[in-house]
């Protein structure tokens, strides 16, 4: 790791401590965003693979949890719930996974009445603990990544067009920002991989305990960094471990409910099933360090949970490229716009 991201680690650290579910270090989204790379299939556009982008896209992993450190509280409002998504609270709200609107902002009237119809099975907000005014939501993980899929297959729609019809300077600045929008998107699949992203229990278990689990806030951050990073996990062979991407199918709307967000909400609930077995390996004391050796199975854990997030974003973004049809909007400009630089026929 570079001098500057030791440097960026320990603020990012600490803030983990205090932030609703930061995921993964520095290292464990580079290392998603790499598998990824890696299980894309030959016919991927290329020029994803060449070095400079590569490392844009792995470097751009932590990008959202930079912005997660801003001072301004704005930006800290809008942003922080986009990373999680505390799948309890929608029961507690009356409502379920599997028929809620794939359209955040219908999510939100349906949560907060839900929210406000069920009074009695929230408890009251500290203030102190609400700086960023995002505590009375559950979370927006799975819109976050619908809507960073729906961008990056506009991008893929445009490139088709721009490379038959555009220039290269078009062509060059789309193929940049398509760069931007895969790293960037990577992020949040990574967010989904860990498990205590999609639970009330994302720092120590919360509310009724019969099994004894620990309640230490930091659990999140020592599985996310400190395990990772005292225990010497090596992530740079997970990458050697990636399969070949599968590009999901994205059927016809079902009740009006976006496909692709419906294969985000699915991912989303099979990471749920693994919170329990997180407690699990801690209350056994397999996330503890022996001498400062980890143990297997905790490792074999972090490690599957990294790759399942590499695979995932490497579907979603074969899905994108191989279902985004060539913008037809830009297409007929694009023409109109030649035939009207055309040379008129001289007359005879």
């Amino acid at each position: 790791m570079s001098s500057l991201f030791r440097f960026l680690g320990a603020p990012l650290a600490a803030l983990s401590l205090t932030l609703p579910a930061l995921a993964w270090d520095y290292e464990g989204h580079r290392v998603v965003n790499q598998i990824a790379l890696a299980a894309l299939p030959a016919d991927f556009p290329a020029f994803v693979r060449e070095a400079e982008n590569a490392e844009r896209i792995a470097w751009l992993a932590s990008e959202a949890d930079r912005w997660r450190s801003a001072p301004d509280l704005p930006a800290r409002h809008c942003n922080a719930p986009d990373h999680y998504l505390d799948l309890e609270y929608l029961r507690m709200a009356g409502l379920d996974a599997a028929t809620v609107s794939s359209f955040r902002y219908e999510f939100a009237v349906q949560y907060a009445a839900g929210r406000a119809a069920h009074p009695e099975n929230y408890g009251p907000i500290d203030p102190a603990q609400n700086a960023d005014r995002t505590r009375e939501w559950p979370g927006f993980l799975p819109w976050t990544i619908t809507e960073y899929f729906g961008k990056l297959r506009g991008n893929f729609a445009r490139l088709k067009v721009l490379e038959e019809l555009g220039t290269p300077e078009d062509i060059a600045q789309t193929k940049r920002s398509i760069v931007e929008m895969m790293g960037i998107m990577g992020h949040f699949l990574g967010d989904a991989a860990q498990p205590l992203h999609t639970t009330i229990h994302h720092n120590g278990w919360a509310g009724d305990n019969p099994q004894g689990y620990t309640t230490w806030r930091g659990i999140h951050a020592w599985i996310d960094s400190g395990f990772i990073v005292k225990g010497g996990l090596d992530l740079a062979p997970l990458v050697a471990r990636a399969q070949p991407a599968v590009a999901l199918p994205l059927a016809a709307p079902v009740e009006g409910r976006d496909p692709m967000f419906r294969h985000m909400m699915d991912y989303l609930q099979a990471q749920f099933a693994f919170v329990e077995p997180v407690y699990q390996l801690h209350q056994a004391g397999k996330l503890k360090l022996e001498g400062n050796t980890p143990d297997p199975e905790a490792v074999a854990f972090i490690e599957q949970r990294l790759l399942t997030g590499g695979q995932m974003l490497a579907n979603v973004w074969l899905t994108a490229w191989r279902s985004a049809a060539p913008d037809a909007y830009l297409r007929g400009q694009l023409i109109r716009q030649k035939a009207a630089a055309a040379p008129t026929p001289a007359a005879k």
